[in-house]
């Protein structure tokens, strides 16, 4: 069993999104975890896009990365260039990954040009989370 974190600013978007497939694709092969190095709560429009998916997220919270300082991590991946940065360090032999997805909580426009980026950005995070488990999980 191996233990992935996805760490973002504030845990309350790209990191729900992509904890939520990660869990999905890799089932009872891996712990998936996700933080932040600050907490906003779950992004409502973050719950409402994965539920459109058939992904229920709406029981994640959204957690500090110190509260994990403790957990062997197998893999960490950043999903955004400020986490990437300010990432602390992970003890023993720790795989870090980075992608830096737009943040779709930054959007702008009317309520469905908001919502159709959430959608384009889960639908990255879909893809590279799929990706991810079939190179590192399911190898």
């Amino acid at each position: 069993m191996k233990n992935i974190l996805v760490l973002c600013t504030g845990n309350s978007c790209r990191s729900q999104l992509a904890e939520g497939y990660l869990r999905h694709f890799a089932g009872d092969k891996a712990s998936v975890y996700s933080a932040g190095i600050e907490t906003h709560g779950v992004n409502p429009k973050a719950i409402q896009v994965m539920a459109e998916d058939h992904i229920d997220i709406s029981k994640h919270t959204s957690n500090h990365v110190d509260e994990y300082l403790s957990v062997p991590f197998d893999y960490v991946i950043t999903v955004c260039d400020n986490a990437k940065e300010a990432c602390p360090f992970f003890p023993g032999d720790v795989e870090r990954f980075h992608y830096n997805f737009p943040d779709p909580a930054k959007a702008q426009g009317t309520p469905e040009e908001i919502m159709e980026e959430f959608r384009r950005v889960r639908d990255m995070i879909k893809v590279y989370a799929a990706d991810f488990v079939n190179k590192h999980i399911l190898k």
